[in-house]
């Protein structure tokens, strides 16, 4: 099962330099990430989702590829790969996968300007190593799947690192 996480900062850089440090954990295979997302909220209270994966551009590679192969078939490539590209685009801007997009913005409209939200979806997790890795961030607890003693523990953990 899957587990939630979001983690608010003061900060706005601070989310993205963790999410950073839990993909250097992720190669290190100590942790599996499902999807993991900034949330920013600028001075004028507009929230911005910057996504580990932009399904719109992987979308239009793919519907290019096969476009272009479906259009030497039919012995025009280039037009195979524009309508490709564009469908592929249209597909993956219409897809959401892990982290529904909605539920963070509206969290996202609770932070202060110029901070920064972590949210997580996480597969597996060898908490020993990972929790270490990112408590020198801090941070507080916004929402979690977590049962309540271990959402307690993660914010001990942020906390310490606030205090040290």
């Amino acid at each position: 099962m899957n587990t939630f996480i979001a983690v608010v900062y003061d900060d706005k850089f601070k989310a993205e330099e963790v999410r950073l440090e839990l993909l250097k954990a992720q190669k290190d295979y100590l942790i599996e990430l499902e999807d993991a997302v900034v949330a920013t909220k600028n001075s004028k209270g507009k929230v911005k989702l910057n996504q580990a994966v932009n399904l719109t551009s992987m979308g239009a590679a793919s519907g290019g590829f096969w476009g272009m192969l479906i259009g030497l078939i039919f012995l025009n490539p280039l037009l195979g790969f524009a309508a490709g590209a564009g469908a592929g685009a249209v597909s993956g801007a219409l897809s959401d996968i892990g982290i529904n997009d909605d539920m963070m913005k509206e969290l996202g409209k609770t932070l202060d300007a110029d901070g920064s939200a972590l949210f997580v979806l996480v597969k597996s997790i060898t908490k020993d190593k990972v929790l270490p890795r990112i408590s020198e961030f801090g941070g507080t607890v916004l929402q979690s799947s977590l049962a309540h003693d271990d959402e307690e523990r993660l914010q001990k953990v942020l906390d310490e690192a606030s205090q040290g």
